[in-house]
Order: structure tokens, then sequence, then C-alpha cells
């Protein structure tokens, strides 16, 4: 498809010219006498890509014109034709992004048609940005997150609220898998701060001083292995937002300095003297109970005043059922596209087992239970056959009084039967630790004390 110019010109013989050599080239050239007369064009719902307009002429001027259009079509390109005496005026516009580029009068058309060139490759990244930009963005658009129950409407309405404000500590509560990530970033890029950084990450997955550098960076030569400054995620992320997951597994000294960044938004980098100061929202999730926490002296309690401010309490999944179809029918047609399969229903008993299931690892266990239906499923249903033993009732399941342990005559090291059954608990629930310690029926505390016993973590 042809490329379309608008070209606004006072004299006629200029329009003449631009449109034939213009159009040589294989471009759609619509022509315009006035700028009032191309501001009417545009607002009737047209659109070119480019502008060329002169500078002078009666009525608006080129400039005018351009930001009278530019009201309609924000993403408008557009390169001005000016005498000597006002290329000042142009220079000023390009600072100020009302044009693109401009050029000398007596016009020079192979310049003019570098210049359309250039404008026309601008518009090609743009849209190759724009549309990266939606890749990345367009799953977090509210209208895109599935949810049917009273309980997540409610929620989702709130995070609606929320990403639009300027609150800048948010905290989300929910066991794992409930659905905090998409959340978190669901409220970056429906706020003011979309354009910017979202930085994300596990407070529980790195050990405390490597956490510290990660968040707050480090000056060269700080410690033994810095080699070389690295900023961390506050300062990379400034204007946009921080997601501190698994905040309640960060350890007191490093709280404290959190907090500070909190109250004064700036810090240091370690072995720095400089104060950096920073704009970020602070997303934390946890999937413990903070209040526990301070009790046992584990978490601050003027933290987690700070980070208090807007608190958001996800549901798991089994206490709403409603949702439980919706999200196993979007995971089939996503993993549908993935593994090109074409599974179009789903057997009344394997629904049934699915709003029967108490989904100890909560959307994220349901994700992957359907990614295993999806692959194994050998026609364009899936079945029983397809289920995980947990999932399928016809599997037989160990009863309390079948479950016996005899003791060999040469005895058994106790602290290697349990640390099997820790790690047959992560195999089973694909490394998700409540899950795990529920089926173990133990805590996750009690749980994650055993996994550091064990070395397992």
């Amino acid at each position: 498809m042809a490329r379309r110019i608008a070209v606004i010109d006072d004299e006629e013989l200029i329009r003449w010219s631009l449109q034939k050599q213009l159009s040589d080239k294989g471009f759609e050239v619509e022509t315009f006498s006035s700028g009032e007369e191309a501001i009417d064009f545009f607002k009737k719902g047209e659109r070119v890509e480019l502008i060329i307009t002169d500078f002078k002429m009666p009525g608006k001027n080129g400039l005018q014109t351009v930001e009278e259009i530019k009201k309609i079509y924000p993403n408008i390109l557009a390169i001005m034709i000016t005498a000597f005496g006002t290329v000042e005026t142009a220079v000023t516009a390009m600072k100020q992004r009302s044009i693109t580029d401009y050029i000398l009068k007596p016009v020079n058309f192979d310049e003019l048609l570098l210049s359309v060139e250039k404008a026309f490759e601008i518009s090609e990244l743009r849209r190759k940005y724009q549309k990266l930009i939606d890749e990345k963005t367009v799953p977090f658009e509210f209208d895109n997150i599935i949810c049917k129950s009273s309980k997540m409407k409610s929620i989702l309405d709130m995070v609606k609220v929320v990403s639009r404000s300027d609150a800048t500590t948010i905290t989300l509560i929910g066991e794992s898998g409930t659905g905090k990530d998409l959340l978190a970033r669901a409220i970056h890029y429906n706020s003011q701060r979309r354009e910017n950084p979202f930085m994300d990450i596990n407070c529980a997955a790195l050990p405390d001083n490597l956490l510290e550098s990660e968040l707050f960076g480090h000056e060269k030569g700080a410690f033994t292995d810095a080699k070389t400054m690295k900023k961390g995620l506050f300062e990379l992320a400034d204007k946009g937002t921080i997601f501190l997951d698994e905040i309640g597994d960060m350890k007191q000294e490093l709280q404290a300095k959190l907090l500070s960044v909190l109250e004064k938004k700036f810090f240091r980098r370690i072995g720095g003297v400089k104060d950096i100061s920073v704009d970020v929202r602070i997303i934390a999730a946890t999937n413990r109970n903070l209040r526990e926490l301070i009790e046992t002296k584990e978490f601050r309690e003027d933290l987690y005043y700070r980070l208090n401010v807007i608190n958001i309490e996800i549901p798991p999944l089994r206490e709403r059922k409603e949702d439980i179809m919706p999200l196993v029918e979007y995971f089939v047609e996503d993993f549908n596209r993935a593994f090109k399969k074409n599974i179009k229903k789903i057997a009344p008993e394997v629904k049934e087992a699915f709003l029967n299931h108490s989904w100890p690892g909560n959307v994220r266990e349901m994700k992957n239970v359907v990614e295993r239906c999806i692959i194994l499923a050998q026609g364009d249903e899936i079945t029983m056959n397809e289920l995980p033993p947990e999932l399928n009732p016809s599997t037989k399941k160990v009863q309390k009084s079948d479950f016996k342990i005899t003791l060999p005559p040469e005895g058994i090291d106790i602290e290697e039967v349990e640390k099997e059954l820790i790690l047959q608990a992560i195999k089973m629930t694909d490394g998700n630790q409540t899950a795990a310690a529920e089926l173990l029926k133990i805590s996750r505390d009690a749980f994650r004390r055993r996994l550091v016993k064990y070395n397992l973590i």
C-alpha cells in the first residue's frame, strides 16, 4: 500500500510540483492550499503518515497547522519548508518535537526526498516499538485479566483505582501462585509509570549481601568482587516500579535500609558517599503473615506500617471456584497455540475434577496441570487419562490406616527418610513450597527450615 503524504502550501505551483515528484516515487499525495483546509480534512477522520508544510501561509502558519493536527493525531510526523529567516523557529519546533525536520527554500527535491525517507523510517521504528510495547503490556490490561468471581472482581476494581493513583507503596498478600506477579504488572502497566521500567526481584532467592547489591548497586571496589560500578534496581527503576516478591523473607538489616529509602526517597550505593534520589513505586508481595513475623521479631513493625498503605489480599483459587473453568479454558487455548494442538473439549468428569480439587498451588498449579493435559492428549478432548494422580479419583489414594512403614532390623536414618519425603513433595508440586508443605502436613516455615537443614535451598 502506498505511503500517504499531505502537502500544505498556498502556492499552487509548489503543490503541483511536490505532488508530481512524490507521486512518481510511489507516494500517495493529498494537497491543501491552507492550514485550515488541511485541518478540516483531518477532522473528518482522514489519516496520513507525514505532513510537508510551508511555514509562511495566509491564516494559520505551518507550525500552527501542525500543532492543531497533532491534537487529532499526536504521533503524525511533519517536515517544514522554511526561508532562512525562520530557521530558528523551525529548530525550536524540532526541539519541541512538533516537526521531524525542516527544508530551506528553494526546495531541493533530492534533499526533501531524503528527509521524507528518514521520516518514514522513524514512523516504521515507532510502529515496531509500539508493537513490542503492546506485546509486553496487553496481557496486563484489565480487560484481559480473567475473573468471574465477585471476590476477584472487587479486587480488580480496587487495583484499577490504585494503578491510577499516586500511591507509592502497595502490598499484595496471597498464597503462592494466586497471581500477585500478574496484579503487580497490571498496576504498573495501567499507571502513569507504564513507559518507565518495571523491575522485579525475589527477596527469598538471593543471599542478603547479594540482594542488597541488586537493590542498591555498588561502587567499584566496594567489596572483593566489585570490579566495576553497578547500578541497583532502585536506580534503574527511577520513575517506574519495583516489585519486591517474598518481602517477608528479607532480613532485618536490609529491611532497615529499605525503610530509609521509602521515607527519604534517596539512598547510597554500597561503598558510595553520594546520595541518589529516586522516584519509584514499591509493590511488595508475600505469602506469609507479616503480623506473625513482627511478633517473632523477623519483620520490622515500622516497615510493615510503611508498606501497608494499600493492602490487597488475593484469595486462593479454592475460595473462588467461579474462576476455575474460565482459567482452564484460557490455558487450554494458550497451550493449543504453543504446542500446535487442537483441543476443543474437556470431558465432563474432568471439569468436575477441576472444580473439586483444592488447588494448593493455585493458578500456577492449574497452569502446569493444563499444560500436562495438552501435551498428553491424543485426540481433541482432555480426558481423565491425562490428569495427574492428585486430580484423578480413579487413582487409589493412600489412607492413613493403609500407610505403614516397616523398620528394617538394621535400623534406618530418620533424617534420610525425612529428606527423601521433602524431595518427593518438591517434585510432586513442581517446586511449590506452600503446596509441598501442605502435602507433608507442616507449615511453610517448618518446611523451609528443613530445606535449609538438608541444604536443599
